[in-house]
């Protein structure tokens, strides 16, 4: 990892963690929200998803958000896109990039978007389609890359079958997804390092959740094996439903941090994000599972107890 000198964070909390909350957060929120994302040095966020509002209600003002936020030049601003209808949305509200999801299992694809991996790669293949050469990039999300909650071990076979599929198709870029929080180090470097020898044109980005507790110990490994753009979850926000006891996506604060004191250029203002991370709670009306939001940097120092000081008092005396 000593030739890694820079890291790329992509802030997911606005999409995978407000749809997931029990509360409509106001759209006003969510624009001022994001809008303090863009000054903290993130090099994507994405900001919506242009579902149905039946199907996603806490999300039903994508196109106002998308219109209202006060865009950051540095930043890619994207949104998570389902069929053509809401790719023609998100283009309309000039996204920066659209993200496509599938999963590899056969059995969460079905439970997750009701319909099979075939029907899905049609799906998706007509969205690209009719999106190349425009503006607009593609992003495509494979969930239960490292584990499906209900098959178990997705084979790699399985793996390197959808991914040569979409390079086909002209995709450059493919997040490998964690959804449910089964992935283990040992695996994720063997996963990223097959993949991206034998995809050498695709940028490969990390999404990990910390179902286990294991978010940020994949992410070091898959830095330590070249990957270098994360997606991550400001307090920790998001999950699965198909993951029954899930905690959420991987904390951009404690990520961001742990990167940092390895030496690793993340370009985000970590004081200012922990800062953006502590308002979260009047915003979802409830707690935040992020440790650095509460404990606070590695190098925050205490003042020393009275106690202390005048035990001190009385060697020196």
């Amino acid at each position: 990892m000593s030739n890694l000198k820079r890291i790329y964070i992509n802030e997911v909390s606005p999409r995978d963690g407000f749809q997931n909350e029990a509360i409509f957060i106001p759209t006003e929120n969510k624009i001022a929200f994001i809008n303090q994302l863009s000054a903290s040095g993130f090099h994507k966020i994405e900001v919506s998803s242009f579902t149905s509002p039946k199907a996603i209600p806490a999300l039903r003002d994508a196109e106002m958000v998308m219109h209202e936020i006060q865009r950051n030049p540095n930043v890619i601003y994207s949104a998570l896109v389902p069929n053509l209808r809401g790719a023609e949305r998100a283009i309309e509200c000039k996204v920066d990039e659209i993200n496509l999801v599938m999963s590899l299992s056969e059995t969460h694809n079905i439970a997750n978007l009701r319909m099979t991996r075939e029907q899905s790669f049609a799906q998706i293949k007509a969205v690209i389609d009719a999106v190349q050469g425009s503006d607009v990039a593609i992003n495509l999300s494979f969930s239960t890359v490292f584990g499906c909650p209900m098959e178990g071990d997705v084979s790699e076979e399985t793996i390197e079958f959808w991914i040569d599929r979409f390079a086909q198709h002209s995709v450059k870029q493919i997040t490998l997804c964690d959804t449910t929080g089964m992935a283990y180090p040992a695996q994720v470097k063997r996963i990223f390092s097959k993949t991206q020898e034998q995809f050498s044109n695709i940028a490969f980005t990390a999404h990990f959740h910390n179902t286990r507790g294991m978010g940020l110990v994949n992410a070091l490994a898959a830095a330590e094996v070249g990957i270098t753009s994360f997606d991550a979850s400001l307090g920790g926000l998001g999950g699965c439903p198909y993951a029954p006891g899930a905690s959420g996506n991987v904390s951009t604060e404690d990520l961001v941090h742990m990167f940092e004191l390895n030496g690793l250029t993340t370009g985000v203002d970590l004081n200012n994000v922990i800062a953006i991370a502590q308002t979260l709670p009047g915003i979802i009306e409830h707690d935040i599972s992020s440790q650095v939001s509460k404990a606070g940097l590695r190098d925050k120092k205490h003042g020393i107890p009275d106690h202390v000081n005048q035990f001190i008092q009385t060697l020196n005396s």
